[in-house]
């Protein structure tokens, strides 16, 4: 049926094709007036053929159009309301200037599309498409079955013949199957959707879409059940959440967020592969300039399969909870053994002093048997050796002397002696330190003493007594403002902390941008609004043993305290000096990377991964600086001095993640700084700070140089010091060589190496300083040894799995993307977060008990090294 007309029809009755019949007059009158008010924008007089035709599914109609001719092809289907049918309609035509017009008429919708279809990209380059296809969107009916009508109009404003292909069929398995993978095909400019229905007593989900192709990049969005569907390339990040892939995309979606219980699953093939890590082939060298993207079709498979449920959250967070409660339950444990062996130490102590040897039965033990005991101190708390422990004259102990026998009336003359001889010298000590300055500076600046130190640290073979002359109360408050110091730090660091990724979260879950945030889609089970709370929960025992490690360090810091107040012989002059301000730091700094690691996987990125290493820096730093002080306890760093070095190496950090990336200036500085601290740090190292930085180094670098090499070959002084620092130096070298050759992308990674690289040499080489001095390691020392090198091993295997690098685009680290691996609920990296937090408590313990063997041996025969 033809009709001359100059008004597009509307066809008021949609149960069917207009009527062919209009009486010739009342055309006549029609013309007329559209002539006389110019046919809406048409020209004046102009006329049109609008051609109706009835059109069935799944055939082929080739048609030409022309601006004199529209052609409009009815179609209906039976829509049923449990059962969902999509209908999709594919154009082909050729390429021309002016692209013909389809418009799509539905009950609820409209959906209108131009071919040629122009996609633009970066840049404004124009991508033509002669082949489109498009997924009507099927609003929901409530009748259980109805008849629904839909037009196709197709038109055009050019003047010559326009060929072109139309062809509308029913997509196979619109609706998707849970665990059942679909595979199809999407481009630019036939983007596919698919349907999903909640089934009953599931309430979470997640959607993997997969594909063996790299490029072309693609996009994987949820919309909820409502037209238009957002399905092309410029507006498919209008609604609902969507992310960018290339092999693999994955997003969890909850039944709360939809309230149809149903969502559409769309997948669109971009025009360009810059977003997922591609090249741009093209450019063009006029802006008007169609380009010919070429094939850009890949083939996707969707599979839609349940998440976890409340019971596997449930069971996830008692693991957690499990395993590092169960430390607070070993070391109560080892606490309650380690108070039982000192009780019956201690009875075996009092016994031969209090007691004869008719009531005894025994014969008096001699001071030798009585010193031999005292150098079996206990591992979790020597300090906690009485007075009754160490009643015999300490030079016993120490020098080997023969053993000899007492009369019962004696022996205890003699031991009460030696009580008289150490209460003398205990007031004499308390009178001496109560008339001594409790200022470390008052005790420096003296010119005599500043002479003295210059004879006493630069001796060839030091002791820890010299390096432990000053007042106890005086380094006892320095080492306190290291705790008071970094809790300062926390607390002013990680309000903001939290604060911004809360609104990282906020502005995810607005915007439905999945690319904001580098999770491992394939493990991340959302809880209330975080995205992935298994990633959160796994930090939990940063925490935990961080506070565990404080209250180890707060009892035996009551323990030596109680022994200073009884005027201990052990804890006023033997051992290695007890200065706990560093333990503390350490335990808080432990706690406080545990919470900044949290906050970084509420959404980790770039730009906030130094939340999860400046703690690591202040570890590390931390624990070399314990190390050192061990056996330099005058002269180690002040908390201000090392906080604001570790402030630098943040601000480097910083720098690096924002402009190291690529750029070579800022790789040749950092290097030169990094050289040049490690020069300064060598000199103050060897001669013990003892030098000076002015403006007469240099004469006596060269004097030094034409005295030790030039006039006479010498060798170094300090032979020890100068292999330590040799080794330290080759070490450093090579790091910034290699820094400043590959210039690494995650400079974050890459400052932190250099800072752990830096402590394990310091602390290889003080273990073998100790034992090549001829000093033990007591067992349980040595059992957290082994202990924690193993945990550290199993931790850095499971860290190098690589699930996710924000070094790359979003879709590219998508590709590391792994399923759990440990109930269904963590992943690989949740692994590394718990083995690491153990080998990070177990490393602290070792640096608290590794010179408990000392706590019996005079300091002035406790090597420096």
């Amino acid at each position: 049926m033809v009709l001359r007309s100059c008004w597009k029809s509307r066809h008021k009755n949609s149960g069917g094709p207009a009527p062919c019949w209009i009486r010739p007059g009342l055309v006549a009158v029609l013309c007329l007036c559209v002539i006389q008010i110019g046919c809406g924008s048409g020209a004046v007089g102009e006329t049109k053929n609008v051609v109706q035709k009835d059109a069935e599914f799944d055939v082929t109609y080739n048609d030409t159009v022309t601006s004199e001719n529209q052609t409009i092809y009815a179609f209906n289907h039976t829509v049923s309301r449990n059962k969902t049918e999509g209908v999709r309609v594919s154009v082909l035509s050729q390429l021309s200037e002016s692209p013909i017009l389809f418009v799509v008429r539905q009950k609820q919708a409209v959906l209108s599309f131009q071919v040629p279809l122009i996609l633009r990209g970066l840049y404004q380059r124009k991508y033509p498409y002669n082949h489109v296809a498009r997924t009507l969107c099927q609003p929901p009916t409530r009748a259980a079955s109805e008849t629904q009508y839909f037009f196709v109009d197709v038109s055009t404003l050019s003047t010559q013949g326009t060929n072109y292909q139309l062809r509308v069929s029913r997509v196979e398995s619109f609706t998707l199957q849970t665990n059942k993978k679909f595979t199809f095909t999407a481009s630019p400019s036939q983007p596919q959707y698919f349907k999903y229905v909640f089934p009953d007593g599931v309430d979470t989900v997640i959607v993997k879409v997969n594909s063996d192709m790299n490029f072309p990049c693609s996009v994987m969005s949820i919309q909820d059940i409502q037209c238009p569907v957002y399905d092309l390339d410029n507006n498919v990040a209008f609604i609902g959440m969507y992310q960018t892939m290339t092999k693999k995309g994955a997003i969890t979606v909850q039944r709360k967020d939809f309230p149809s219980n149903s969502f559409y699953v769309v997948v669109v093939v971009k025009t360009e592969d810059e977003a997922c890590g591609g090249p741009l082939r093209f450019y063009p060298l006029r802006p008007d300039e169609l380009i010919d993207a070429g094939n850009r079709s890949k083939v996707l498979d969707v599979m839609v399969s349940p998440a976890i449920n409340s019971e596997v959250y449930v069971m996830g967070m008692l693991f957690c909870l499990g395993i590092f409660l169960s430390f607070y339950l070993l070391t109560l444990l080892v606490a309650c053994l380690e108070n039982k062996r000192m009780s019956k130490k201690r009875e075996l102590f009092q016994n031969p002093a209090d007691m004869s040897p008719a009531e005894t039965g025994k014969t008096p033990a001699s001071p030798y048997e009585y010193g031999s005991f005292a150098d079996n101190g206990s591992t979790l708390s020597s300090e906690a050796i009485t007075d009754s422990a160490t009643s015999t004259d300490n030079n016993y102990g120490y020098m080997g002397q023969e053993p000899f026998k007492r009369r019962p009336f004696l022996n205890h003359l003699h031991h009460l002696a030696i009580r008289i001889e150490r209460s003398l010298d205990s007031v004499g000590r308390s009178r001496q330190e109560s008339l001594s300055s409790v200022e470390e500076d008052d005790y420096d600046t003296l010119d005599d003493i500043d002479s003295d130190k210059n004879i006493v640290r630069t001796k060839k073979y030091l002791c820890v007594s010299d390096l432990a002359r000053k007042d106890k109360r005086v380094l006892s408050k320095k080492y306190q403002i290291y705790f008071w110091n970094i809790a300062t730090i926390a607390v002013f660091y990680a309000l903001p902390v939290i604060q911004l990724v809360i609104t990282y979260q906020t502005v995810v879950n607005v915007t439905g941008n999945q690319d904001i945030c580098y999770y491992n889609f394939l493990c991340a089970h959302p809880l209330g609004a975080l995205s992935a709370f298994n990633n959160i929960l796994s930090n939990l025992g940063y925490v935990l043993l961080g506070l565990l490690f404080l209250l180890i360090v707060l009892k035996r810091d009551i323990v030596h305290n109680r022994a200073l107040v009884r005027n201990s012989l052990n804890a006023l002059e033997c051992g290695i000096p007890k200065h706990f301000g560093l333990f503390y730091a350490m335990g808080t700094a432990l706690m406080m990377e545990g919470l900044l690691s949290a906050c970084y996987h509420v959404c980790p990125n770039y730009t906030n991964f130094q939340f999860d290493t400046s703690f690591m820096y202040m570890i590390a730093g931390l624990c070399m600086l314990k190390l050192y002080q061990k056996r330099h306890p005058d002269i180690n760093a002040s908390a201000y001095t090392a906080y604001a070095c570790l402030a630098m190496v943040i601000f480097f950090s910083v720098l690096g993640v924002v402009f190291g990336k690529g750029n070579a200036a800022f790789w040749i500085v950092f290097s030169v700084i990094h050289i040049l601290a490690t020069l300064l740090l060598s000199i103050q190292l060897y001669y013990m700070g003892r030098w000076r930085l002015d403006s007469g180094i240099l004469r006596r670098m060269v004097y030094i140089v034409y005295t030790d090499c030039i006039r006479q070959c010498s060798g170094p002084m300090y032979i020890d010091r100068m292999v330590l620092l040799v080794m330290g130096n080759i070490v450093n070298w090579s790091l910034a060589a290699y820094g400043l050759i590959e210039r690494p992308n995650d400079f974050a990674s890459y400052l932190l190496a250099i800072a752990i690289c830096n402590l394990l040499l310091y602390f290889a080489f003080y273990i073998i300083m100790k034992l090549r001095s001829g000093e033990r390691i007591q067992c349980l020392a040595l059992v957290y040894i082994l202990f924690t090198a193993v945990v550290w091993g199993f931790a850095l295997y499971f860290f190098f799995q690589g699930l996710s690098t924000w070094q790359k685009t979003p879709a590219e680290s998508r590709e590391h993307n792994r399923d759990c691996i440990l109930l269904s609920f963590f992943d690989d990296h949740d692994i590394w977060h718990f083995l690491s937090s153990i080998a990070m408590f177990g490393s602290f313990l070792v640096l608290l008990t590794m010179d408990d063997d000392l706590d019996t041996v005079q300091r002035d025969k406790i090597y420096v090294f």
